[in-house]
């Protein structure tokens, strides 16, 4: 190993983490390259590779594996900074790309201007846990939507058209109409489809049970029109932190459901939706502004915003409608979390004109 001339917190450390093997390259106070070297993708092994480093900065991008190597390298002592993947193109558009040079690019830049490469916030592990089953909910009611759009297209074929039915009841409502001779390829999905149904129904109660015991701030959120356990938890577990945000219209960006900008002199185009941060969570929001925007939703000033931009008709009104419900309501959620106070549907509405 080279030897060292500047002292530890001096040092800036980049690390390209891949599935089975991480690089390192190690900068010195003037830029320097000291170190260079590589390990298998486990706790031990980088540990022991970044030990003479106690104290260094250490820059890696988000990615599967940075949850546990960023919480484990700030346990011995690093100061880690993970960095936005969108912030970081000059590696992947590199024209020479390597691992060995994508961990000296975060090296560099790290020790440059850090706050450049933006900082990613990693939940803990008991909230990471209990986001996986929000994502494994939405594994099997993505699998129960694709099984149903199975049948209804094997049925056809036939000539026969199953009658219309939620996802919930589509198996006991279409059972009679199955043709005999599709009987033998149609029978086991709609087993399947139980069985689907069961899975979900385990999810929710557990979702319940977390609203009403672990993540208080998840019944506050289920006061608006259309917000339930599912994106009242999911809202609690992604943001994570509520203070992280200076101003409630922030979250409307960081999930990614405001405009994209890419201004360039007298260049402004209208680009759609950025959709950065969390397409879960984003997606949630949007079912939620579609179902206040529907015909069940009740009265509030999400509803009465969301269908006067509706009205205004054109291509896509009804999606841009949505779009905009979903983003006014995940401020809105926010801000209920923050302050605490209980929700008024008509609050706008019923302020007086000035």
């Amino acid at each position: 190993m080279t030897q060292l001339t500047a002292t530890l917190p001096s040092l800036t450390i980049g690390l390209d983490v891949g599935d089975r093997t991480t690089h390192v390259c190690v900068l010195d106070g003037a830029r320097r390259v000291v170190h260079r070297g590589r390990c298998a993708t486990r706790r031990v092994e980088v540990l022991r590779e970044l030990q003479a480093f106690l104290g260094a900065r250490v820059i890696l991008e988000a990615g599967s594996q940075s949850p546990w190597l960023s919480a484990a390298l700030r346990e011995q002592g690093f100061a880690v900074q993970v960095a936005d993947p969108r912030r970081v193109a000059l590696i992947s558009k590199d024209p020479r790309k390597t691992d060995r040079r994508d961990a000296e690019m975060l090296a560099r830049l790290g020790s440059g201007c850090p706050e450049l490469l933006g900082q990613v916030h990693h939940r803990d592990e008991r909230t990471q846990a209990d986001l996986s089953i929000l994502r494994a909910r939405d594994l099997v009611v993505r699998t129960r939507t694709k099984v149903i759009q199975q049948v209804r297209g094997l049925a056809k074929a036939f000539g026969q058209r199953l009658p219309s039915a939620s996802s919930a009841a589509f198996g006991r409502r279409v059972a009679d109409s199955i043709p005999q001779i599709l009987q033998p390829a149609i029978a086991p999905l709609l087993a399947l489809l139980e069985q689907l149904e069961a899975t979900i129904r385990g999810y929710d109660a557990q979702l319940a049970e977390l609203a009403r015991t672990r993540y208080p701030a998840a019944a506050v959120l289920q006061q608006p029109d259309g917000v339930g356990p599912v994106t009242s938890v999911a809202y609690v577990l992604t943001v994570a932190d509520p203070r992280r945000f200076r101003d409630s219209r922030h979250v409307g960006s960081w999930v990614g459901l405001c405009p994209a900008q890419r201004a360039s002199g007298d260049s402004h185009p209208t680009l759609p939706i950025s959709k950065s941060g969390d397409g879960y969570l984003r997606r949630l929001l949007v079912q939620c502004a579609q179902y206040i925007l529907g015909p069940f939703g009740k009265d509030s000033d999400l509803r009465r915003y969301g269908l006067r931009l509706k009205a205004r008709g054109g291509a896509g009104a009804a999606k841009r409608a949505a779009v905009a419900v979903a983003r006014k309501l995940a401020v809105l959620l926010h801000r209920l979390w923050i302050t605490g106070q209980p929700y008024e549907p008509l609050r706008a509405s019923a302020a007086p004109a000035t």
